[in-house]
């Protein structure tokens, strides 16, 4: 067996473990092109562990580029509805899911108009929000290798050079590398937790990020608890939602964010990138989004309905996680980020809002996209309600 099927397996037991999957339950998984050995090998952990039905599901970005090249504009947002049906019934039957990211053809939407790119955000369906606040399904986010995104993320390196190197990385941010990697990632996530709990027994009433190209003031809900790790269902069932991980997370007041932020990594959005994003506030809602490219993809993605130009989350990361020190791009949400403090415009969590009137007031949109703003040079600062301003992270190191 080489390294890179031996990681193969690794990352698949650790996806089977990441999703908490039961004795009959029924697991999901959703993959793009290229990743099909990792796929079957998931399907083979998930039925060891007693899985009822494996049902996998492979998107081709270079067949969603002619629906962008050539399908009627008012059609473009359209999710076929067995997709949702299939997404509502896994949430009905409690079933578990795991999603293979990282992008396979991060060329396939070049030359088209990334206004009618942004419009579909498939494989993400609009209900996915809504089942995720559920907790009805325990569920996993890894990444998967394949040769395309290794060449954009080490152009330098000759192909199947980029692709070894790839998997190395993807191996070491995943812990791997670790003897045991579930007991690896019990401990970090141990640790995520402890950080998570410090910030929330200050109880904030916003935070301020302020850094080169930023300085955003965010409104943080009186029962606004801080998350990190694992999330847990309605069963009980611990699971963790991103692997990696390492962010530390919450729920904004959708209604009080002010200032600009201007992101410090691309965002591959639907099979576009997105970068250069600078973005305005006002009272809570993006008044102003620009990109050095892309930048129309964003905005008709965050102009999809009346929340997707508000906040949904804030979430900081600290220096103390393996991908950030890395200083690469990744072309990949679910590895940039874990590198970097981000936002995200669009659907909001709800289990982290403790209060049931204050749940009634996060954001709610058909999309959540998230965007890296996070640097060494961002300084975060917790203001109390008495008006005090109390260091948090300064050069990526936790002040509380």
């Amino acid at each position: 067996m080489s390294q890179i099927e031996a990681w193969m397996d690794k990352l698949a037991e650790l996806a089977v473990f990441g999703a908490n999957v039961q004795p009959g339950q029924l697991v999901a998984v959703t993959s793009f092109v290229g990743k099909e050995d990792v796929a079957r090998r998931i399907a083979r952990a998930a039925y060891q562990r007693g899985a009822k039905y494996v049902d996998v599901v492979i998107f081709d970005q270079w067949v969603k580029r002619e629906r962008i090249a050539h399908a009627l504009e008012e059609t473009l947002d359209y999710a076929p509805p067995w997709m949702s049906q299939r997404l509502l019934h896994l949430s009905d039957e409690h079933a578990a899911r795991i999603t293979l990211s990282g992008p396979h053809a991060l060329r396939a939407m070049e030359g088209l108009d990334p206004s009618r790119a942004g419009r579909d955000l498939l494989p993400y369906l609009p209900e996915t929000g809504a089942v995720v606040n559920r907790r009805t399904t325990n569920w996993t986010i890894v990444p998967v290798p394949t040769h395309d995104w290794a060449e954009a993320v080490y152009p330098e390196l000759a192909h199947h050079e980029a692709y070894e190197r790839l998997w190395e990385t993807v191996a070491h941010v995943c812990r791997l590398d670790a003897d045991d990697p579930e007991v690896a990632w019990t401990e970090r996530v141990a640790t995520l937790k402890a950080n998570a709990d410090r910030l929330t027994e200050r109880r904030f009433d916003a935070l301020r990020l302020h850094g080169r190209g930023t300085d955003l003031t965010i409104g943080l809900l009186p029962s606004s608890a801080w998350q990190a790790g694992d999330f847990v269902t309605v069963d009980g069932l611990h699971h963790l939602p991103n692997l990696p991980t390492e962010e530390t997370f919450t729920t904004p007041d959708p209604e009080r964010v002010d200032g600009y932020a201007s992101a410090t990594m691309p965002l591959e959005l639907a099979g576009s990138v997105v970068s250069g994003i600078r973005v305005e506030f006002k009272d809570g809602r993006a008044v102003g989004i620009d990109a050095d490219q892309g930048a129309e993809a964003l905005r008709a993605a965050a102009s999809s309905d009346d929340g997707a130009s508000r906040l949904g989350e804030i979430a900081l990361v600290d220096g103390q996680g393996r991908i950030g020190a890395l200083e690469t791009t990744f072309f990949d949400t679910l590895i940039d980020e874990n590198a970097a403090s981000h936002i995200a415009l669009g659907n909001a969590y709800d289990h982290p809002v403790e209060d049931p009137e204050d749940k009634k007031r996060i954001n709610v949109s058909r999309v959540h996209i998230d965007f890296m703003i996070g640097s060494p040079t961002l300084a975060v600062d917790g203001m109390t309600q008495d008006g005090d301003v109390v260091p948090v992270l300064r050069e990526g190191a936790w002040q509380i």
